[in-house]
């Protein structure tokens, strides 16, 4: 059954490798402002993941299986998004600094074959070591805060300022691939 990833993340792309050997990769041009975010962190990435696997699905008139994905990083209840510029970057790390907050992952398997679509999401709650200014800009000079949901990336230099993470690390890279497996396989993916 050929197996399609709406996305053009190449971390989601790594992580799909380690559960299929082929794919294609088709990118959605779903507008995820279009969705509002109405304080629940879950049905929001369910909802933005939806929209760009229904955005793909849309194009695709074979039998195929979709995969879309969206990560959010929450603070508080407020949602952390992609930093607008570097002082953007440092004034999410300096919220993270010596604090816990929470990461979710939503995705949407749609099977085109039968037409059913299934939606979950993990969320795992990360707690970073206390900060100093220096670090942080040291770190966000390096560039790779400035397209990461949080400011950061956990698989990459961020990583380091990672103390403890309960729940999937995976997630939090941008694909929780154990909840991911279990769906592709009741589904009769060939894993």
């Amino acid at each position: 059954m050929k197996i399609i990833l709406a996305s053009a993340s190449e971390r989601r792309q790594e992580l799909l490798k380690k559960l299929v050997d082929n794919f294609s990769i088709i990118i959605s041009d779903f507008d995820e402002n279009s969705i509002e975010f109405k304080g629940d962190c879950g049905n929001y990435v369910i909802q933005l993941s939806r929209g760009k696997a229904l955005s793909v699905s849309q194009k695709i008139k074979d039998e195929a299986v979709i995969i879309a994905c969206d990560t959010i990083v929450a603070l508080d209840g407020v949602v952390l998004g992609k930093p607008i510029d570097r002082e953007d970057a440092i004034a999410m790390l300096k919220k993270l600094s010596g604090r816990s907050h929470e990461v979710f992952s939503g995705f949407i398997v749609i099977n085109k074959k039968d037409g059913k679509l299934i939606s979950d999401y993990t969320r795992t709650e990360v707690t970073f070591s206390q900060l100093t200014q220096e670090e942080i800009e040291k770190y966000v000079d390096t560039g790779e805060p400035l397209d990461k949901a949080g400011a950061y990336g956990i698989q990459g230099l961020g990583g380091v300022f990672v103390e403890k993470i309960n729940g999937c690390y995976y997630s939090v890279v941008g694909l929780p691939i154990n909840k991911l497996r279990n769906i592709l396989k009741g589904i009769g993916v060939n894993l």
